[in-house]
Parts: structure tokens; C-alpha cells; sequence
């Protein structure tokens, strides 16, 4: 799976919105609640899929990190060290 990390996070995210938006024109720096309205529960399944996804286990990050989460950027910079996306 030679998947960019950026694009999986993009392609996962319009899954869960509700009107399953164009990937690529969802921007890394949008508020995911403000500007997406993604509720609580989209968001524990956002992140649960993508972290399936990235092979990345839930238990790399704390509450407060989840909450950090604010952007599809910050939730890219939070799950890239962990990622082991093989390209």
C-alpha cells in the first residue's frame, strides 16, 4: 500500500462526513468541528478507521492528544511517527 498518509487522512475523513465531500478538497487546516461539523462520535470513527488504516494502534496517543485533534493536519502530524505506511 504505497499510500500518502496526507491523502488517507483526507480519503477517511469524507467517508465519515455526511455529504462525502471530494477528498482532495478537504484542507489539513480546517477545524474538523467548525468547519466540517463532525460530531464526537464521527471523530472516534474517523480516527479509529484511519488508525486501522495506517497500522496505527489507538494506544499511541492519550486523551489529550485526542483532543489536540483539532485539525486533519494535526491529526496527520500526530499519526506520522507512528505510521508504517509501506511505499
Amino acid at each position: 500500500m504505497s499510500t500518502d498518509l496526507d491523502t488517507l487522512a483526507r480519503k477517511t475523513l469524507s467517508q465519515v462526513l455526511r455529504d462525502h465531500p471530494d477528498p482532495a478538497s478537504l484542507d489539513l487546516g480546517e477545524n474538523l468541528v467548525e468547519t466540517y461539523g463532525i460530531t464526537s462520535l464521527n471523530k472516534v470513527l474517523f480516527l479509529t478507521s484511519l488508525c486501522k488504516a495506517a497500522d496505527v494502534g489507538l494506544d499511541n496517543f492519550t486523551e489529550d492528544d485526542l483532543a489536540g485533534m483539532r485539525t486533519l493536519g494535526n491529526v496527520v502530524d500526530a499519526l506520522r511517527p507512528h505510521a508504517r505506511l509501506k511505499g
